[in-house]
């Protein structure tokens, strides 16, 4: 488990055991649903005896002997109950009073209770909403900390004209998730590069796969079109610069790269300059290289709402094409990876209905339709095309 999960994960059990004790201390409320516990036992039977009252049966012991008893004395009982009223009426009285103030006391405390339990519920789920973005404030800090030094340094900044519009450096921190979510999202193209030499990182970002390189011992440098991007990578250690991909790879050598690495980059590309980034890549890797491109998969409708988020996109590329499209650029062998499914409970569900309710044929074809709809609409969010020299 990475840091950012253990914290997380601490964090929740800090809240379920808040939760347990608020519950554990205030009263079953019959509102919510909760079971009945012994306070409510308790208050219930109060309830019950509260109104007191000079007026009481006359009991018998058991037994014959017991009842005809009662019977003899019920007339002295009643000649001195008459007696006694006087005195013992206003004592009832009051007593009563003090029953039914006592009771109302306990059902204001109640309420105060539940609501005290539920502003501590909206106290833990706002802070479980900040704790969700402490990464993504963390990168942001830590990027403002960077550029300050980058400008106390540098006589001036360079404008990039080709860059995205806006801060892009908050867009992708906000819309990609914290550097810990996208390294778990791309550990697994490490094993594509061992043993492969130096990897490229075209568009390089915060830098998280070239940590992930660094961490396997793997040599590795990146680009990207975004300074402050590159001021990032540099300050956790990456070997960056900025650069633009297709110029960037026109000037290196012929077969001089073991492995390149493009996540999420072509989509922002127009049409020749894929074409072109394909062809350059087939040359500049040595025989036996590999070349990882990631991109937003379009054969999924959840994907697409990913791809209209950013305007620097400038189309989606449907896997059969850049598939196509690697084979003519001279990649002698080509796999297409589709990635990052959305979570199970965002997913359609077989319907489990009697079997009484619908004839076979119908059901089974209720359950090709909704396998079908998960695979169009719900889908893998990416597809790496992983091509070979």
């Amino acid at each position: 488990m990475n840091p950012q999960d253990a914290r997380e994960a601490e964090v929740e059990a800090i809240f379920e055991r808040l939760r347990r004790e608020v519950r554990s201390s205030a009263p079953a409320s019959p509102a919510t649903g909760a079971s009945v516990d012994s306070w409510r036992l308790a208050r219930d039977e109060a309830e019950r005896t509260w109104p007191v009252t000079a007026e009481r049966p006359y009991a018998s012991r058991p037994g014959a002997a017991g009842r005809l008893r009662g019977v003899l004395l019920s007339p002295v009982k009643r000649v001195l109950g008459r007696l006694m009223r006087w005195y013992v009426e206003p004592l009832a009285a009051d007593q009563k009073a003090f029953n039914a103030a006592a009771l109302r006391l306990l059902d204001d405390l109640d309420g105060r209770l539940a609501r005290a339990e539920e502003r501590l519920q909206a106290r833990i789920d706002e802070t479980a909403s900040t704790v969700s973005v402490v990464p993504e404030l963390e990168d942001r800090v830590k990027r403002l900390e960077r550029v300050r030094r980058e400008s106390t340094t540098l006589p001036g900044a360079r404008a990039v004209a080709s860059t995205p519009p806006g801060d892009y450096f908050a867009f992708e921190a906000r819309m990609r998730g914290p550097t810990a979510d996208v390294r778990r999202r791309q550990e697994p193209y490490v094993d594509d590069f061992r043993g492969a030499g130096t990897v490229l990182d075209l568009g390089c970002g915060r830098g998280e796969f070239l940590g992930l390189l660094k961490a396997a011992n793997i040599p590795a440098r990146g680009i990207d079109l975004d300074p402050e991007m590159v001021a990032f990578c540099k300050g956790d250690g990456l070997d960056a610069e900025e650069g633009e991909a297709v110029a960037h790879l026109e000037g290196l050598d012929d077969r001089s790269l073991g492995g390149i690495f493009a996540a999420q980059v072509v989509e922002h590309l127009p049409p020749p300059a894929v074409v072109r980034l394909l062809e350059l890549a087939a040359v500049k890797l040595a025989p036996g290289g590999v070349l990882v491109v990631e991109t937003i998969n379009p054969l999924s409708f959840v994907a697409l709402r990913h791809y209209f988020a950013d305007l620097s996109h400038s189309q989606p590329l449907v896997p059969a094409t850049l598939e196509l499209l690697a084979r003519e650029a001279g990649f002698a062998q080509v796999e297409i990876r589709f990635l990052n499914e959305p979570p199970a409970e965002e997913r359609l569900v077989p319907v489990d209905a009697p079997s009484d309710w619908l004839p076979e044929p119908a059901r089974k074809a209720l359950d090709q339709n909704v396998a079908r709809l998960n695979e169009v609409v719900f889908g893998p969010q990416d597809f790496a095309l992983v091509a070979r020299t």
